[in-house]
């Protein structure tokens, strides 16, 4: 019996108004799509991105990006790389919503976001700083705030002018998966009216060291990206005469506590949230995982072989933080521009190697992409 983390949704579900992404493929969701949907090799020299010693000589990541391109020079001379992809990502989900952010409900529109470690090579080389600098140790304090888990989440807020909820749940592989669950939690309440939820991750030789010494096979190649998505109340959304682009019907947590094996808790796991959704396993037309060890197995008893199988490590490589955000992403593009997709069911599964584990159940439509700004 796994030990259970969260409480039922009842019968209220997300709907996703807008969504950004950053991927291998490139910068936003009409290239994370045609990426997708063409199957081409997104893994670079990561020579490109470091000097250092990697792993691997390949890596999934987005080649030459400079967060002054995208965003100005000004205010993003000391934006992270980890900090300038959400930043970004929220930017890019605001603009493909139809939800107008004014002063009127600014107050009322906030950031959630999923980490682990916040930027490791922002600490890394801070830490380094006080050690090797010359004394007093005489570190740049205008870096500091990378070094912090909610630098990423804090700094979309201030860019995008957005004055409500602001949290930031480290949770590694399923971190998306909690921030959405966070979410639904908060507008169900009444305490927001809209979030932007996601997970971003930075490639650099830290993290590529990390998750190559953490991966079951040492040919894992690292990998960046990340996604944003702008989540409000579906009913709500409905009633305004306003189509979200996919809804989340349930998401639903775990952890073995140490007694239970990791894939008879994630086939558990994947049970309950079909009975919250009220989906039946021969629905889904899609199952995207997370590529983490064990997986296919609590699948193959939870679900059956019929459903399409896509792992995340395919398109994104090796970023376990950003992979739930990705895994949502990759649903979207299914379904962007493609009304023949309309209403298909995808599950979403994650797990970690401490036991955690969390799946997700969506529906989409195949709208097309939209920019307000």
């Amino acid at each position: 019996m796994t030990v259970t983390t969260d409480s039922p949704t009842g019968t209220f579900v997300l709907g996703v108004s807008g969504w950004g992404v950053l991927s291998p493929y490139g910068c936003g969701a009409d290239e994370f799509t045609a990426g997708l949907r063409t199957g081409r090799d997104a893994t670079i020299d990561a020579a490109e991105l470091t000097d250092e010693p990697a792993p691997d000589p390949r890596a999934y990541a987005l080649a030459g990006f400079r967060a002054r391109d995208h965003l100005g020079r000004k205010g993003s001379s000391f934006l992270d790389r980890r900090t300038a992809f959400a930043v970004l990502a929220c930017g890019q989900a605001l603009a493909d919503s139809d939800l107008v952010v004014d002063d009127d409900n600014r107050d009322r529109v906030g950031v959630v976001l999923g980490t682990n470690v916040g930027s490791l090579q922002s600490t890394s080389d801070y830490s380094r700083d006080t050690l090797v600098q010359d004394k007093p140790y005489l570190v740049n304090p205008i870096l500091f705030p990378n070094t912090v888990l909610n630098c990423a989440a804090g700094q979309a807020a201030i860019w995008h002018r957005l004055r409500g909820v602001n949290a930031t749940l480290a949770g590694g592989g399923i971190a998306a998966l909690a921030a959405l669950r966070y979410a639904t939690t908060l507008l169900r309440r009444g305490r927001a009216e809209a979030l932007l939820v996601g997970a971003v991750e930075e490639y650099t030789p830290q993290s590529a060291w990390a998750t190559h010494r953490a991966a079951p096979s040492p040919t894992t190649v690292g990998g960046e990206g990340g996604a944003a998505f702008l989540v409000e109340d579906a009913a709500a959304m409905r009633a305004a005469g306003r189509d979200p682009v996919a809804e989340i019907l349930a998401v639903d947590l775990g952890h073995t506590g140490g007694r239970t094996d990791p894939a008879a808790a994630l086939a558990e796991r994947v049970r309950r949230v079909l009975r919250q959704a009220g989906v039946a396993p021969e629905e889904l037309a899609t199952v995207i995982t997370s590529g983490a060890a064990g997986e296919e197995d609590a699948l193959a008893v939870a679900v059956g072989p019929d459903a399409v199988r896509v792992p995340v490590t395919d398109l994104a490589g090796n970023c376990p933080t950003a992979a739930g955000a990705l895994q949502v992403a990759a649903v979207l593009a299914h379904h962007r521009g493609a009304p023949q997709h309309d209403g298909w069911l995808s599950l979403i599964v994650a797990s970690t190697a401490d036991g955690s584990v969390g799946a997700a159940v969506l529906k989409g439509n195949g709208r097309g992409t939209r920019d307000h700004r």
